[in-house]
């Protein structure tokens, strides 16, 4: 026997069966929002996992394309490894939950969410959001919850609350909102040059909303929910810290962890630990929480400093940046490069521009085929924070790093209309310590401008941190946070904007939540930092783009043709078109209203492709003149080959002003000859004359 649960939700009906399916998960919510089904689990081991010193937590977002009626592509027909849109999603499940798991609790939990079915006016990405806070509630792993979240569009300047797909992907605002009871926990947000103001109203239509969830999350935890299970508890031994206290005193170890210098500061914390260690060798069951026990004093004694005294780890004022530098063309040949170094923080982009025809497509959880125009691609190595191990491609903190980058710009990129390339930016970590994703933002608005692409306004990035007292009034908002206040602190608020307005958001937490002063006093000094960021240091680099794309970048040329011509280009099985390129070493792509987009290096062939295409789709009228091959002869004349497979014949009485016997003495194979259009035959093919025009 299973309970069904239901309330309506942005004028739709979200239900939930508890008991129905998956009984031996530790919570189990069958989700349902219109037609859009999903599986959501929560799963806990029995014990804790041994020799790890973090919680670890997996969330899985799993896309089945049976959800939208398909058959997956490829050998198999099976689906392959997640994709970007999974790992974005889970990423967005994971950051707001994790904060609310005991913080000394080390069982392997994981968070799992099927995609059943999917209705494209409820977004299967909420549904497992929302599932994966039910299933955990409900269940007996410790957990802090519930927690809801909702999404808002923008639509013709009206918000939207859980908006369609259609919506979603067209609209000028994509924003997820998580909440507790109290607070505001995770804000992700795509937007299109969205004011401060209007951004700060939205977080808190959402944050609203959620409160009606959680009292409906509530309602369901207290009819079925589970008694939380007993943990044992990987907690520091208060002896221990006493005992770390004594040999290193706090003096010593503000000392060692207050300098700029990243490599110094581990230096010394290595040397603490070595004395440590040997001061505690007899203490086998301290041993293997030494280090956990270093890196809370290290980070008790960052949090004080900060807060009590206003003194930043490198010296730096709450609300100084580090130095910056911005610099351009500092790769040769590439189409467009741009590095932007912040601090210790350093960053190169690397822009390449393609003909439309290398969009990239993915087959995912939607009616249609997605093409993506712009792709941005972040890459994190280990010699970038002075480690060594090997590359094993980019793993979930890179895509997301990359799809934020990528959703800050995406606003100001010109049309296909006005620029009709296919864009890709690389940003490479040279050097990291805190906030390379908004780095990269900036790295990447250089990049795109030294390659000539026509991006409407200069884009920036910038995060602040926080760290927080015992009350919700003690605290104080950091901006432009390296690495170690992003470790010891409570919160990593990234926002990315232009001028005029914020184009990206991505908000994490390690607390229970901010307070709307903490979420207003961050967005402000975000704002300020970047208009700095782009004024004085982006601006003086280069102002504007370039006017034209790079001496090594494809050039392209685009002219309309009747769309009814499209197949006389391209020809039987593609032999058309293949033939110009062939001849000419240019890419040709043909959208389906007839927009043939000619692509090269060399502007000879490329105009010379364009003049194919023009001829193959002219009607052909008496007098117009054309340079072709002789491609054939016959007793009665020979044809002539003006465009790739289109031929015209001049019959041997129209070769020559004076009379010939045999088209042999005049003309001979692959000769190039000037000819004058005579209009069609009586076979209905096209006739030409050589002597009524002039042989260049």
């Amino acid at each position: 026997m299973y309970k069904t649960f239901s309330m309506e939700l942005a004028g739709r009906t979200l239900s939930v069966d508890v008991g129905r399916v998956a009984a031996q998960a530790n919570g189990a919510a069958f989700m349902h929002y219109g037609d859009t089904t999903v599986l959501s689990t929560a799963t806990a081991s029995e014990k804790p996992r041994e020799g790890i010193d973090f919680f670890p937590l997996s969330v899985e977002y799993e896309e089945k394309l049976y959800s939208v009626g398909k058959i997956p592509g490829g050998f198999n027909k099976r689906e392959g490894k997640a994709s970007e849109n999974s790992v974005l999603t889970s990423r967005v499940i994971d950051r707001p939950m994790r904060p609310l798991f005991p913080k000394d609790y080390r069982n392997d939990v994981t968070l799992n969410n099927l995609v059943l079915s999917v209705d494209p006016a409820c977004r299967p990405e909420l549904v497992a959001m929302l599932g994966s806070a039910i299933a955990t509630s409900i269940s007996d792993i410790p957990f802090a919850g519930p927690c809801a979240m909702t999404q808002v569009g923008l639509i013709d300047g009206e918000f939207v609350l859980n908006p369609s797909q259609e919506q979603w992907k067209n609209g000028d605002l994509n924003l997820t909102v998580a909440s507790t009871s109290e607070k505001v926990i995770m804000i992700e947000a795509g937007a299109n040059e969205i004011p401060e103001a209007k951004m700060i109203e939205a977080i808190y239509m959402a944050h609203e909303v959620n409160q009606s969830i959680i009292a409906f999350i509530n309602q369901i935890v207290a009819e079925v929910g589970k008694a939380k299970h007993e943990y044992t508890s990987c907690a520091v031994p208060e002896e221990l810290f006493a005992a770390i206290k004594e040999i290193i005193p706090p003096e010593e170890m503000e000392e060692a962890v207050f300098t700029d210098v990243k490599q110094v500061r581990e230096e010394n914390i290595r040397k603490i630990t070595e004395r440590l260690e040997e001061a505690f060798a007899d203490k086998e069951e301290w041993l293997p929480v030494l280090g956990e026990a270093i890196y809370q004093y290290q980070k008790k004694t960052v949090r004080k400093m900060i807060l009590k005294d206003h003194k930043r780890p490198d010296g730096r004022a709450i609300t100084q940046i580090r130095p910056l530098a911005a610099e351009i063309d500092i790769i040769p040949r590439v189409h467009g490069s741009g590095m932007f170094t912040r601090g210790q923080t350093q960053i190169c982009t690397i822009t390449t521009l393609a003909p439309l025809s290398e969009m990239q497509r993915i087959d995912g959880l939607d009616e249609n085929e997605v093409n993506k125009r712009y792709m941005h691609h972040y890459n994190f190595p280990s010699y970038s924070v002075g480690e060594t191990k090997p590359s094993r491609g980019p793993g979930r903190r890179e895509i997301g790093h990359g799809a934020l980058a990528e959703r800050a710009l995406i606003p100001v990129l010109p049309s296909e209309d006005e620029f009709p390339y296919a864009i890709r930016t690389v940003s490479e970590t040279f050097e990291s310590n805190g906030s390379t994703s908004q780095a990269s933002i900036c790295a990447s608005t250089l990049s795109l401008m030294a390659a000539g692409v026509p991006i409407k306004k200069q884009v920036a990035g910038i995060s602040c941190g926080l760290v927080t007292g015992d009350t919700d009034d003690d605290y104080i908002v950091l901006t432009d946070i390296q690495g170690l206040e992003d470790f010891f602190g409570d919160m990593d608020f990234k926002v990315a904007g232009t001028h005029d307005g914020i184009t990206a958001i991505q908000m994490d937490i390690k607390i229970h939540g901010l307070t709307r002063p903490i979420v207003e006093e961050a967005i402000a000094k975000t704002k300020e930092a970047r208009e700095y960021i782009m004024n004085e240091i982006m601006t003086p680099c280069i102002a504007a783009p370039r006017a034209e794309v790079g001496q090594f970048a494809p050039k392209i040329i685009s002219v309309q043709i009747d769309p009814e011509k499209i197949g006389d280009v391209v020809g039987q099985r593609g032999k058309t078109i293949n033939e110009i390129i062939a001849r000419t070493g240019v890419k040709i792509d043909i959208t389906d209203d007839g927009k043939v987009s000619v692509c090269g290096t060399d502007k000879e062939m490329m105009d010379k492709a364009v003049e194919m295409v023009k001829i193959i789709t002219t009607d052909f009228q008496e007098g117009q003149i054309f340079k072709g091959t002789v491609v054939s002869i016959k007793e009665f004349g020979a044809f002539i080959e003006f465009a790739p497979g289109k031929e015209g014949m001049v019959h041997i009485s129209k070769i020559a002003k004076e009379r010939i016997n045999r088209v042999e003495d005049v003309l001979t194979l692959g000769e190039q000859v000037t000819v004058v259009c005579l209009g069609k035959d009586k076979m209905g093919r096209i006739s030409f004359s050589m002597k009524d025009v002039a042989q260049v």
